[in-house]
């Protein structure tokens, strides 16, 4: 069973021991902005066999490096002019680059999949002490059961992940709640591959270029998060309920209640107020809510899909679409 080291009570003893458990070629749950993170030694062919092992995740699914800053970050990838740009505006934060390896570069083909480019980010809070202190990459995909649902606290992780864990650092809920923002610049084009934390409109507000959706879902595995049935309950999803059956849990949005929702098994409100940094914060911890209690299906009510509601969304899509 995992030892959870509250990194606000203890930060010094957090990292030692995370370092010491990454050195010995061992995953450890970290905490980001974004989502608790499965990290290891993006160099450990070993390591990062254990992070495939431990989510039961298909290798052909690349995982994100996460950097302490850019010197690490250019050791390892090659950035064009828009790319640094955003680098230099959005990091630390929720933004994922997919970029050239470089030849030089140590991160192990494990970690992307076999692919010549890799998906890179600069974590914001207490994960970036830890990798400057660790002083390599490390490969951190969400910290659950692969194609499960996202953990933003570290008891999401130990309930689901916990017995195979050595150590989880704990440092409460995660701030932003939806993964990170995954973008590639090709060819002087803005080629959205996953929306997340990252509002998309921040991204064209800063170059002044258009960002492009992918025409169809999870056709290329080209980064994370990109598979056609992901973030998945064990329940089955409904979207865009207008009204509850009997016994379906709800998840709504905007204070709006919805018909029949006096017989649902459970009633939640991602936010009451509208706010969609609020609806995404609680997303994930209200859809294992639902999970947990025991309704068979879980019907979410219609949310904006503007600024961060179109990651929201891509997330309930993921959810409700038919599993192998």
């Amino acid at each position: 069973m995992a030892e959870i080291i509250d990194t606000r009570i203890e930060p010094d003893r957090a990292i030692e021991k995370a370092c010491a458990v990454l050195s010995g070629g061992e995953p450890v749950a970290i905490p980001t902005e974004t989502v608790y993170g499965l990290a290891a030694d993006a160099t450990n062919a070993d390591a990062i066999s254990r992070i495939y092992e431990m989510k039961g995740r298909p290798r052909f699914n690349p995982l994100i490096c996460h950097v302490s800053d850019m010197a690490m970050a250019e050791a390892h990838v090659t950035f064009d002019p828009i790319s640094r740009r955003l680098a230099e505006a959005f990091w630390p934060g929720p933004l994922t680059l997919i970029l050239p390896q470089r030849s030089e570069g140590t991160v192990h083909a494990l970690a992307s999949a076999g692919l010549d480019t890799l998906g890179i980010r600069m974590p914001e809070g207490f994960s970036r002490r830890v990798i400057a202190r660790f002083g390599q990459p490390l490969a951190a995909p969400s910290a659950n059961t692969s194609g499960k649902i996202s953990p933003t606290s570290a008891a999401h992780v130990e309930a689901d992940l916990g017995a195979k864990l050595k150590l989880i650092l704990d440092a409460g809920p995660a701030e932003i709640g939806l993964e990170s923002t995954i973008l590639k610049v090709e060819d002087g084009r803005l080629r959205l591959l996953r929306p997340g934390g990252l509002d998309a409109a921040e991204i064209e507000a800063l170059t002044g270029l258009p960002v492009e959706r992918p025409e169809a879902a999870g056709a290329t595995i080209e980064a994370p998060g990109m598979l056609p049935s992901h973030y998945a309950p064990g329940a089955a999803v409904r979207l865009n309920a207008t009204d509850v059956h009997t016994g379906e849990a709800l998840i709504r949005f905007g204070g709006k209640a919805l018909p029949g929702e006096n017989a649902a098994a459970l009633v939640l409100d991602l936010s009451p107020s509208g706010d969609l940094r609020e609806a995404a914060a609680n997303l994930f911890d209200y859809m294992k809510k639902a999970d947990a209690s025991g309704a068979r299906t879980i019907a979410f009510s219609p949310v904006p899909s503007e600024g961060l509601g179109e990651a929201i969304l891509d997330r309930m899509q993921r959810a409700a679409a038919p599993r192998n």
